[in-house]
């Protein structure tokens, strides 16, 4: 059963409360700079990240999925955030099941995703936090749950922890077509943003774009 949002989650669907605003303009042009980017090479599974907590990662999954759901595409949330899950206070979701269900239960994303006010947008919520997340998270069950999804869905979001806060994203980025940099300018350093995406290249995950959040 769905929960009651916070006022601060509600606010943080700019894309679907206030559809004419800049900030939602911004998404949308996040969404066409995504899908023209490679023609050749269209991504179906993306992950969402920051090289440090607090920059708005998961506004930016949330936003971003709902203005790729307004366009008639199947889209599916993924909160792979173990630690500091989010998602489910965005859209006001229970959390009682979730990711950690799915691959603890044999699941499908599809099994253990709620649906939202936004057609067409499903949201996987964490579920019941596990004591060591990143070993579920590289777990081969993972990799074949994101496998289904899409041919479930037209697109899988992932929200993962930041970079260089653990080995968690990391992981995630060697399962998906691409990986999307929240940066919020002035709350981390350079240095910390290029070490960010020197580890994702490292393990040659494919870089889509950054977004300059705040």
């Amino acid at each position: 059963m769905a929960e009651r949002g916070t006022k601060r989650g509600a606010a943080a669907l700019v894309a679907h409360l206030r559809p004419t605003s800049a900030a939602a303009e911004a998404y949308r042009t996040l969404r066409a700079s995504i899908r023209f980017a490679d023609p050749d090479h269209p991504c179906r599974s993306i992950v969402v990240t920051s090289s440090r907590p607090g920059e708005g990662k998961s506004t930016t999954v949330a936003n971003f999925g709902v203005v790729l759901a307004q366009t008639g595409s199947r889209v599916c949330l993924v909160d792979a955030d173990l630690r500091r899950p989010t998602l489910h206070r965005i859209f006001g979701l229970g959390n009682a099941r979730g990711l950690t269900t799915a691959l603890l239960e044999g699941l499908s994303f599809a099994e253990v995703a709620q649906a939202t006010g936004v057609p067409d947008l499903s949201v996987v919520t964490s579920g019941p936090l596990p004591p060591s997340s990143a070993e579920l998270v590289a777990s081969s069950r993972m990799r074949a749950a994101l496998e289904a999804a899409v041919v479930a869905y037209d697109m899988i979001l992932l929200d993962s922890p930041p970079v260089t806060s653990v080995a968690d994203a990391m992981v995630l980025t060697t399962f998906v077509d691409g990986v999307v940099m929240v940066v919020q300018p002035g709350k981390v350093s350079q240095g910390v943003i290029r070490r960010a995406t020197s580890q994702i290249l490292a393990v040659k995950g494919r870089i889509l774009g950054v977004v300059m959040n705040g």
